[in-house]
């Protein structure tokens, strides 16, 4: 007996293993996009990721033998994740790199998993439990503490609040996506089809702001350049959001949302080998407290719990 939308138990092998490949992944695309916020406007940048990842997606689909033809009815729906999901998301983020450290972007995106939830309550009556939010004000008092340290070691110059209004845009974008691949009508279509239009559709979006905004196509002719768009268009992307969005549906926005909570801590394991990143007691305590609310909030197999 298959079990409903959202209720899967987060300890099994099919769902641990895609939750610790995405978060490894997302955790390293951190140092990426810090490396792709300079000479060329952030918009563009995100154009580029979304073009090479949706053709990629298609190819895939194509591979797999999966359609790649979706009903006249799904014409909104990609509309809306290419919009928000591969455009407003991004285009945030990027943005909001110019103004704080990349570690404190990461660190603001944990808090995904608290609209994630309401969204989700609100739309597709997906229950949040006592368990849930015991372990998100857990998780999110180690993720505030991680702040404080991040904030300390470097704080970020110039419009702060900017920033921080930037990356909140990201999350809520972020956020609606989710909802939004977990509803009905996204469930009716072919996952890696419904991808690669979002990312085609969110490509074009992006390069229509980008022009407005920037001014005409801009790219820098530098192998770490191309190599980050690389990196971040398939494994970033086309690896990822397939099993991201499949998490989502079978554990349901708000739990799915708990790898926000540790992309942050693999960013800082991989910034002190790469950036020579300094651990204090600020951000030992957060991690340490913010693994134990993932615990607490993720034990349970239902969320009606």
């Amino acid at each position: 007996m298959s079990e409903a939308p959202g209720t899967a138990s987060f300890f099994q092998p099919r769902i641990l293993l895609p939750f610790a490949l995405v978060t490894l992944i997302w955790g390293s695309t951190w140092l990426v996009i810090r490396d792709q916020v300079g000479s060329v406007p952030p918009g563009w940048s995100v154009t580029w990721r979304f073009v090479l990842a949706g053709i990629a997606m298609a190819a895939l689909a194509a591979a797999k033998r999966q359609p790649l033809r979706l009903t006249r009815d799904a014409l909104p729906l990609i509309a809306a994740m290419g919009v928000f999901q591969f455009s407003a998301n991004f285009q945030f983020v990027y943005a909001a790199e110019q103004h704080l450290t990349s570690g404190i972007v990461a660190v603001l995106f944990a808090f995904l998993m608290v609209p994630n939830a309401v969204f989700a309550r609100a739309f597709l009556g997906q229950p949040v439990t006592r368990g849930f939010v015991w372990g998100s004000v857990v998780a999110l008092s180690g993720i505030a503490l991680l702040l404080l340290h991040e904030y300390r070691v470097a704080p970020p110059e110039g419009r702060v609040l900017l920033g921080v209004a930037l990356t909140v845009g990201g999350i809520l974008g972020a956020s609606i996506a989710n909802v939004l691949q977990a509803g009905e009508r996204a469930r009716r279509q072919p996952m890696l089809a419904l991808l690669a239009w979002s990312m085609l559709f969110g490509a074009a979006f992006n390069a229509g702001l980008s022009w407005l905004l920037y001014g005409p196509p801009q790219f820098e002719p530098r192998w770490g350049y191309a190599g980050g768009i690389a990196y971040l268009a398939i494994l970033g992307s086309v690896v990822t959001f397939p099993l991201y969005f499949r998490l989502v549906r079978e554990l349901g926005p708000g739990r799915a949302a708990y790898n926000s909570v540790l992309v942050p801590i693999i960013a800082m394991l991989l910034s002190t080998l790469f950036e020579g990143y300094r651990w204090k007691v600020f951000a030992v305590a957060g991690v340490a407290v913010a693994l134990a609310g993932l615990f607490i909030a993720l034990r349970a197999r239902s969320p009606s719990r």
